[in-house]
């Protein structure tokens, strides 16, 4: 049992360690126009596509499409956010949103929370409030637009981590469904190499690439076989330390400075997301 947990535990540790490397990818490779958003997107869902056909495991179905739209919709907004965003505050404004996202679908599925739970709700709420608002840091009221595409993007991944914790019993199982998701949104998001006015870069492709193959598909890969193993709550507080993983990576390896700004709201995003942990109502549990 102790050697499972470990497994279990380790595996955890490398999907948290794919999403934060996500952020630092996209950052990367979009910061400086080495790549815009549109190709970005196609190529990271279709390198995904590619390296996942083998385990398709059935042809893609109409029952493949909610997963697939939802990843769809969570990569464009994710690029388009990531145009302009820190890796950092991207990731801390994604996964707030896919957290609350979680909790208002548990909520609407008859899952009650207590006191705890909804003060906990409205403590992460101001937080990113704080981390949007057009004041921080001298930001315009127009890059509030940046922070409401991760915001969608968030709550896109939310439904997404919903439906890949349930295909286990799909053809293919998890690795199967991954590769259906990847290969109907790869063509979902191709009208989006409109939106860009230039060619790519080689090592903006190349970055595209690695996050698809890598830390996209491979990624996800590992995240679904995990997931059912764990708690929703447990699914939840896993994910909130990507963005703590993202902000220290997007220091390090892109210069990108930890603003006072991002640490308060930060610090009240996360404590905020913990009280909602486990604040379900006893006897709905």
């Amino acid at each position: 049992m102790k050697g499972s947990a470990l497994v279990i535990a380790l595996l955890a540790a490398l999907a948290v360690a794919a999403f934060a490397g996500n952020s630092l990818l996209a950052r990367a490779a979009l910061a400086d126009g080495a790549i815009e958003a549109g190709a970005y997107s196609a190529i990271r869902l279709a390198s995904g596509a590619l390296v996942l056909l083998p385990f398709l495991g059935a042809r893609p179905s109409r029952s493949d499409l909610p997963g697939a739209f939802a990843l769809a919709a969570y990569v464009a907004g994710f690029s388009l956010a990531y145009l302009h965003l820190g890796a950092g505050i991207g990731a801390l404004i994604l996964f707030g949103f896919v957290q609350a996202t979680i909790i208002t679908i548990g909520v609407m599925r008859g899952e009650r929370l207590i006191a705890r739970g909804w003060l906990g709700l409205v403590i992460a709420l101001g937080g990113l409030i704080y981390v949007l608002a057009p004041w921080e840091a001298g930001r315009s009221a127009a890059g509030l637009l940046p922070g409401l595409l991760m915001a969608g993007a968030g709550m896109a991944w939310g439904v997404y981590t919903l439906i890949g914790r349930g295909s286990g019993a799909a053809p293919g199982g998890a690795t199967g469904s991954t590769a259906r998701y990847f290969l109907i949104a790869s063509v979902i998001v191709a009208p989006m190499l409109l939106l860009d006015s230039t060619m790519p870069r080689w090592d903006g492709a190349l970055l595209a690439v690695i996050s698809g193959v890598v830390t996209s598909a491979l990624g996800y890969v590992v995240w679904y076989k995990v997931a059912p193993q764990l708690g929703l709550a447990t699914v939840a507080s896993v994910q909130l330390a990507t963005p703590v993983v993202a902000a220290l990576g997007g220091a390090l390896f892109l210069a990108e400075a930890l603003t006072m700004g991002v640490v308060i709201g930060g610090a009240l995003i996360l404590g905020g997301i913990a009280l909602t942990l486990n604040a379900a109502a006893p006897h709905d549990q």
